[in-house]
This record gives C-alpha cells, structure tokens and sequence, in this order.
C-alpha cells in the first residue's frame, strides 16, 4: 500500500506503508544511530515524535529483549528499507508486527538522505503520514503548523512506584520518561531503586530518606513541566545528592534560574563527542534531545558548565557550586553503547558515600 509523508513546508515523500494504517501527525526528527533501533523505538524521549532512522536497512535482527520501556513511544517510524525476514537468535518477531500490535503507522522506500538534509536545512518540522491518495495540501498544512507535542511527561512516567531491590545505596529516581537501563545501571552497582512518577511531590522522596536522587531522561519542552521544577527547587534545597539526565538536566537547570531553547533540528544518535571541560577528556556519547540549556542567564556561583558538545559548543552538562548536585545532556546509560561515559554512574556512588 502506498503511504505518504507531506512536510509542514509543503514536501511530499511517496513510499510503502509500513505498521498501522493510521494516520498521524506529528514532529519529525532525524536518529542518526546505526544499530539500536529497539532502543530507539522504546526510548519514551520521543513520545510526540515520529522517527527518521538515518541507517539505510532497518530491523535486520528483528525484535529482541533490548527494549527500554514497556513498549515502543514514537508516533511514527520513517524508514529507507525496513527488512521483512530478520535473521537472529535473540530474534522474538518483525518490526512490522511490532507496530502493527502497538498501532504506529510508518513509511519506507523514501530517500531518507534527502529528508534528513531538508531537518538538517530548514530544521525541526512537522509533518503528517498517510495512506489516503487522495489528500488535500492546502487543508493539511495548518493542522501540521498547529501541531504541539504539549505536555508529554504525563504520557510516559509511571502510575505508581516501583522499587528495584538492592543492598546498596538507596537512589530514588524520578520517571520523567526514564530508560529502563538507567534503573539497571544503578541496580548493578548495588543500588536499591525506587522508581517516582513524575508528579511525586519532594516532600514524599525526602521522606523515604534516600541516599541520592537520580532525574531521568524524558521527552517534550522542559519549559511545560512547570509543577515538576518548582518540586526540583525543594530537592535542590536538600542536602541529598543528584545526579541528572538529559530532561531532568534541563529542568534541574530551569529550577535554578537558567533558560532552555530548541535547537535546529537535536542531538539524536550514537556518535556525538562530548568535552569534560575539567580533564579536557572527549567521549562519544549517546543523545536524544531537542532542547538545550543556556547557560548565559545562569548564575555562575550557582552552576559552570562541566562538558561541551564538540559539534556545536552547546551546553551537555553542569556542576553545582556547594551542592553534592552534577548533570549531563547527553546518556551515560546508552545501551546498544557507547558506554564511554559510565563511569559517571560510579561518580554518583562516591558523592553518595563511595563503594560499600
């Protein structure tokens, strides 16, 4: 069946229909990474967001046990070539049935190069994935030009919390959207978890009398969760140590006194090289974000920057002056890698105390 991708500027794309025969509007981003796409597909960072997967073949290797949430986030799947007979022996089923069974609608066959260079251009746009031939532009364009993304926190962090056992450090960790491999990667060096919904107040997490405080990940404007920073205020006021990432980065920011922009067209991928400005050290790192922080209106005897983006010198973390408090854009928990950033996880351990 063919399927349609018609850009907010007016750009159609002719392809195959892939998943769902739904129809979507939705922000459409570029993911730039070459393996991983069950990651990328889970990841609840995109819930609002149709994804572009640069790599020219994807779902080679099938489904497999490497999701990252209880199910796939994205509104859309945008593809060049989507293989139909996967070969692996972890391989649990098609990506084709996958967003068939979750109801996501994608599109394959198109240039993909081309698409990403019109984000990369022009930058961040909407746009709608269809099957219906006969479509109408000028009634479709304003509703892609009208499109938000709003508050989607509140679609992706738990109902309810959850605790990892452990015998080490007690860490709550806020669910912004946050990747399950954040929760293991504390888990495996001891820790015991209890996972938050979003909207917990301080007052219950200081409460329960936690060694640390992880923010998670999570998707949307950081300027929309306005209830969430004025509780970060509250924890930031404690003496308990916080390690943050990506949102959670952005909103501990905001609650501090610092702006957010959006940028072109994000960071989304395997490969972006971040700089410790204390070592001078650059790792590769994973990232999936469309906003920053700016650090112009921060105050610098309240946080400095602590790493840079190499690419474009834009903010990927911060250190808290007087505070047990560090945080970083970019995704120290990548999981398909690179892991070169891990050890900021051991980091968070010494501020909590050291190993135990």
């Amino acid at each position: 069946m063919k399927a349609f991708l018609i850009l907010e500027d007016g750009t159609v794309f002719t392809g195959t229909s892939i998943g769902s025969e739904k129809e979507v509007i939705s922000e459409i981003v570029f993911n730039t990474s070459m393996t991983g796409y069950l990651e990328v597909l889970t990841d609840p960072s995109y819930a609002g967001q149709a994804v572009v997967m640069t790599y020219p073949l994807i779902g080679n290797y099938g489904i497999t046990p490497d999701m990252e949430s209880e199910r796939p986030w994205p509104d859309g799947y945008i593809v060049r070539e989507l293989s139909r007979i996967p070969s692996n022996f972890r391989c649990q089923g098609t990506i084709q049935d996958f967003l068939i069974k979750y109801d996501i609608p994608g599109i394959a066959g198109i240039d993909t190069r081309a698409l990403t260079k019109i984000l990369r251009e022009k930058g961040t746009m909407n746009g709608m994935i269809t099957t219906n031939e006969n479509y109408n532009l000028e009634e479709i364009l304003p509703k892609l030009k009208a499109y938000t993304t709003g508050n989607v926190v509140d679609k992706v962090t738990c109902r309810e919390k959850k605790v990892l056992q452990g015998n080490g450090y007690k860490v709550a960790l806020m669910d912004f959207g946050a990747k399950k491999n954040i929760a293991r990667s504390l888990n495996k060096r001891g820790c015991q978890v209890t996972i938050y919904p979003a909207h917990t107040p301080a007052e219950e997490i200081l409460a329960d009398n936690p060694d640390g405080i992880m923010l998670s990940n999570g998707p949307g404007d950081p300027k929309e969760c306005t209830q969430i920073i004025q509780e970060l205020k509250k924890l930031y006021a404690s003496d308990v140590p916080i390690f943050a990432i990506c949102l959670g980065h952005q909103l501990m920011a905001l609650a501090n006194g610092a702006d957010s922009h959006k940028l072109k067209y994000g960071h989304r991928g395997g490969n972006h090289p971040v700089k410790d400005l204390e070592t001078g050290r650059v790792y590769i790192s994973s990232q999936n974000h469309g906003y920053v922080v700016d650090t112009d209106r921060l105050d610098e005897k309240v946080a400095v920057p602590a790493f840079v983006n190499v690419n474009d010198g834009t903010n990927e973390g911060l250190k808290y002056i007087g505070k047990n408090i560090f945080t970083v854009q970019f995704h120290p928990e990548a999981c398909p890698g690179p892991q070169d950033s891990s050890y900021l996880f051991d980091k968070f351990i010494d501020m909590m105390g050291g190993k135990r």
